[in-house]
């Protein structure tokens, strides 16, 4: 996408939001373009999220405050740690139908709507402006939040996209190196049994997850939430959909989940 718009001719910015999440590789292949591209006199930016008083928000503080793990449900984490930027600008994503076969309706613009505040605090749209919906257009429009998106590479097949970056010579994430075909958060549950290879590949992140998900439990007690789990390792095998996992709740135990 940075090649068709260096292309194109269209003036442009790059707007990345810091997750915490992302695997050491993505972060410094960010870092290394970002750089070039400043070289080239396009502003670049790194959203660090802040809680307000000095500290960082991040995924492992993240947690905790919202009482449950972020799930294909509830990606609280999307909308918190990926979306609060480019307000009162158009923004261009890469996802592409070929990413889903759920991905059918072909409609060329969209207006998106108010949906309930849900349990965890957060007023989503319609749809949520990430990779991660099941139907998405090549324009959509978010009133709330005065963005208009773009998906210019929308019907970009799989092949298309490697084709492309292979006849131009253009560096990609080492990642795609090392047998991964979708780069993002670490354990992001739309990654789906693909999780169990980005934990064994990055163990520290799997740490940092169970030592977030017993300070969760810690909070739950202290609110007098309904818990079965013994510590945040229960909670990491409950949330990789484990089976074999001790008193294993379902999502009804979860009241934050009724919209």
């Amino acid at each position: 996408m940075l090649e068709l718009f260096k292309r194109s001719g269209v003036p442009f910015e790059v707007h990345n939001s810091h997750t915490t999440a992302d695997a050491p590789q993505t972060v410094y292949h960010i870092r290394k373009v970002f750089r070039e591209l400043e070289l080239q006199g396009i502003k670049c930016d790194i959203d660090y999220h802040s809680l307000g008083n000095g500290k960082r928000l991040t995924m492992w503080n993240l947690i905790p405050g919202k009482l449950m793990p972020p799930t294909r449900i509830a990606r609280y984490c999307c909308s918190v740690l990926k979306e609060t930027g480019g307000a009162n600008r158009m923004i261009s994503t890469g996802v592409r139908w070929d990413e889903s076969n759920s991905r059918a309706n072909r409609q060329a613009y969209e207006v998106l709507g108010r949906t309930k505040k849900d349990a965890i605090g957060i007023t989503d749209e319609k749809m949520l402006l990430t990779d991660n919906g099941d139907i998405r257009k090549l324009f959509e429009q978010c009133q709330l939040k005065a963005k208009t998106v773009v998906n210019p590479i929308i019907d970009w097949r799989y092949s298309d996209i490697w084709e492309f970056l292979k006849a131009e010579k253009i560096k990609t994430n080492v990642l795609y190196e090392c047998g991964y075909r979708r780069v993002g958060c670490i354990g992001c549950p739309m990654a789906y049994k693909a999780r169990w290879k980005e934990f064994a590949d990055f163990p520290k992140y799997k740490e940092a997850y169970i030592r977030s998900f017993d300070r969760m439990l810690e909070v739950r007690r202290a609110k007098g939430k309904g818990n079965q789990w013994k510590n945040g390792h229960d909670v990491f095998l409950w949330w990789m959909e484990d089976d074999n996992v001790e008193g294993q709740m379902s999502f009804e135990d979860f009241p934050e989940l009724v919209m």
